[in-house]
């Protein structure tokens, strides 16, 4: 065993560790990654021939969490780890969407990343630290990559940036990113900010990008020092220059033709196309068809790709007609289905999204028990992406990788502009009925009108637009940046710069580099081009519906809430739930309470005000506190003979004497006509101050008789049954105790003797 250990400083003083060398050494490529108490395990594997006819990178990254990591159980019954959670999900396609790229274009072999986390407490963000450790794995393996790489979280806390903050750290931060970068190039943006500049975004990519140069240059160090800087020989592609250049000269000025067409029907581009290939292929002798057909079609595809984008660079002229920087068509409704609590259609294009919103309790909430977030999510936003949305003809098979990654960018642009108290939780879900790029900024579109249809007062509105960049390879340094990409432009394309925001700012990024090289020059054009597109959008959201519904629609459940202090939870809830289990099935409305620093936060949601009405006449009686003079409606809990004892609160008697129940003389409680069970309004007369004992009366609610006089009390009857004895006399003309003669014939008590 012969480690190879290196260390890197970050800008605060924090250390990170990679090492290889002592785990997992039988994969192709192994790192230990530690940083405080997390760490990571990154390993890589990868084949050693391509798949027949596979003409593709066919890479998997795999990042998966141990919950003993945290020292704790899985939940379900196998108490074991089971599929990935949205949380890994995310963090495996950020690590893959820096590494995809930088795989040599003719290197086909399966290769697996696997990124796993086996110890962690919670302090430091083990998300920015996977790209590290998979990149410092390839690295020190003898896989072909035109790396290093590296990923780190920036964010802005309390004006300064904070390279891979904490936990703690990120909680106050008003912007954070991931960037994955090389040590030349930036390949990947995603993150979420409060409104903020084009400028401190691009200064924020500037920290980011310094952090990992140093990170990159480590990796090298390490990949030298353990010797693998000679990557293997392989090769994965036959190629047929002659036919390459055959196909060229054939097709591209039929691609070209169709490019400059500009016609916005993608099926008829698409077809057009695929008609040059087919016709291409049919021209063959007949004997070379099945040998050449797969060498054709790749030939041609780069042979289209060329031609779209020297179209644009040459011309400016777009698949669809457009200039670099118009907006498609758009077009809006809301309240397009009469179910949902809110609902909208959002049209650009070829590209359409049908969003609903749903408004729920807090018993709607999603419970997250992730290994190091546990919590609930009040803001849940769903995309899906069916098949018919691009015409092609399979089965629906679930929510895939794809769905999660866009959905959450959608979640992360309109989160930070849903109301703060907001008493719901809401669920948009968008589904993509047409697709024709940028269908997650149709997905922020729609969620927003449908937000404002569902009567959501939102901060602002939110819009978003996907960017396209288009470069010339021959060094010349012309590029063109397209506003409101196709999927071709996409495809084809050298960038897919996702930025959604409202008008004063920026909420949400996400960004995919496909080229060699992007100026902060080309990343500024291409942010001040997308804040007019996204102002554009906004003008259509706003002529669709210009502010929020002023209420709720009738359906929609109301909600009211309380708070009460933190000692009467638990009389709310009762024993077993039993309390709040009886308000629930007496008033028809659902309760919920939960416990925070400033109390007991209630939630009373019903579809109708009687319901929610009756529930907190419920609660309001076990929370509040007795008060002398008040009148209550109370229920006979006990006869006895000298009155009866009434429940005039939950869980609260009084004494109601005989002598309080009229103003007539009353002989006995049978003449009272008082039975248990019986409703009656008292008035709460007296709260004994030592005791707390409460003294009710209901002669006190009835009219004064004319003329009545109060009777003067009896003399107090002697204790006990004493017959016909003389009252005991004034206690200080009794004498003094010792001078009483003897008591029951016992003599004095000092004179008794021992008791026993």
């Amino acid at each position: 065993m012969n480690p190879i250990k290196k260390t890197i400083e970050l800008p605060d003083g924090r250390t990170i560790t990679i090492e290889t060398g002592k785990l997992a050494k039988q994969a192709d490529g192994a790192v230990e990654l530690r940083m405080g108490n997390t760490m990571l395990l990154a390993t890589v594997v990868t084949a050693k021939e391509a798949g027949e006819g596979v003409d593709f990178m066919p890479l998997q990254v795999e990042y998966k969490e141990k919950f003993s990591s945290n020292g704790r159980f899985p939940g379900g019954f196998l108490k074991r780890e089971g599929r990935a959670s949205d949380y890994e999900i995310l963090t495996s396609r950020l690590v893959d969407r820096v590494l995809r790229p930088l795989f040599p274009d003719n290197y086909h072999a399966d290769t697996f990343v696997q990124v796993t986390m086996y110890s962690s407490d919670g302090v430091d963000m083990p998300d920015a630290l996977a790209g590290l450790a998979a990149s410092a794995a390839i690295a020190v393996s003898d896989i072909p990559f035109n790396g290093p790489i590296s990923e780190v979280r920036v964010a802005r806390v309390n004006g300064e940036f904070v390279i891979d903050p904490t936990f703690e750290q990120l909680e106050k931060a008003d912007m954070e990113l991931m960037v994955g970068a090389t040590y030349d190039n930036i390949m990947m943006v995603e993150g979420e900010m409060n409104e903020v500049s084009e400028t401190d975004l691009l200064n924020a990519l500037r920290a980011a990008h310094d952090a990992i140069k140093i990170q990159c240059k480590a990796q090298m160090e390490l990949a030298e020092e353990v010797g693998s800087t000679v990557k293997r020989e392989y090769c994965h592609e036959v190629n047929d220059e002659e036919l390459r250049k055959d196909v060229h000269e054939k097709c591209y000025d039929k691609a070209y033709a169709v490019a400059k067409a500009g016609c916005a029907d993608k099926h008829w581009r698409q077809d057009s196309f695929d008609k040059i290939c087919e016709e291409y292929i049919e021209s063959l002798p007949e004997e070379e068809r099945d040998e050449k057909t797969a060498l054709v079609k790749r030939y041609y595809h780069d042979v289209e790709k060329e031609a779209v984008r020297r179209c644009i660079l040459d011309e400016g002229i777009r698949l669809d007609g457009r200039k670099t920087t118009e907006i498609r068509p758009i077009w809006c409704e809301v309240d397009y289905l009469p179910g949902p609590h809110g609902s909208a259609v959002f049209t650009r294009g070829e590209t359409q999204s049908l969003a609903t919103v749903t408004l729920g309790t807090k018993l709607d909430e999603k419970i997250l028990d992730d290994v190091l977030n546990q919590g609930r999510e009040r803001f849940l936003l769903h995309y899906n992406f069916p098949p018919f949305s691009t015409g092609e003809a399979k089965p629906v098979r679930g929510v895939g990788r794809r769905e999660v990654g866009h959905g959450n960018l959608a979640h992360r642009a309109l989160k930070r502009m849903f109301p703060d108290d907001f008493p719901y939780v809401c669920r948009i879900v968008s589904d993509i009925l047409e697709s024709n790029g940028s269908s997650s900024m149709a997905t922020v579109c729609a969620g927003t009108l449908s937000l404002l249809d569902a009567g959501v007062k939102m901060k602002k509105p939110v819009s978003g637009i996907a960017m396209g960049l288009i470069t010339d390879n021959d060094g010349s340094g012309k590029y063109a940046v397209l506003s409101d990409i196709l999927g071709d432009e996409d495809h084809l394309g050298d960038m897919d710069f996702k930025v959604t925001g409202t008008r004063d700012g920026i909420t949400a990024t996400q960004m995919d580099i496909k080229c060699d090289g992007l100026s902060y020059e080309i990343l500024e054009k291409a942010l001040l081009q997308a804040r007019d597109g996204r102002l554009h959008i906004l003008d259509k959201i706003e002529e669709t519906i210009p502010a929020p519904r002023e209420d709720y629609k009738p359906h929609v459940p109301r909600i009211v809430t309380m708070l009460i202090p933190k000692e009467l939870i638990g009389a709310v809830i009762g024993p077993g739930g039993k309390i709040i289990q009886g308000i629930q099935e007496a008033s028809g409305a659902t309760v919920s309470i939960d416990e925070i620093p400033e109390g007991g936060y209630i939630e009373v949601a019903a579809a109708n005000k009687a319901s929610i009405d009756k529930a907190l006449e419920m609660i309001n009686a076990i929370v509040e506190l007795p008060e002398e003079g008040k009148v209550y409606q109370g229920t006979v809990r006990s006869i006895l003979e000298f009155g009866a004892f009434v429940e005039f609160m939950p869980n609260r008697d009084g004494l109601l004497h005989i002598s309080e129940i009229s103003w007539d003389r009353l002989e006995n409680m049978e003449a009272a006509g008082l039975k248990e069970g019986d409703r009656v309004e008292v008035k709460l007369i007296e709260i004994d101050k030592k005791t707390g004992k409460y003294r009710l009366s209901m002669r006190a609610l009835q009219p004064k008789p004319e003329g009545y006089v109060e009777r003067e009390r009896a003399p107090r009857a002697p204790r006990g049954d004493r017959g016909d004895r003389a009252p005991r006399g004034d206690r200080n003309d009794r004498g003094p105790r010792g001078d009483r003669g003897p008591r029951n014939d016992r003599g004095p008590r000092n004179d008794r003797g021992p008791r026993n």
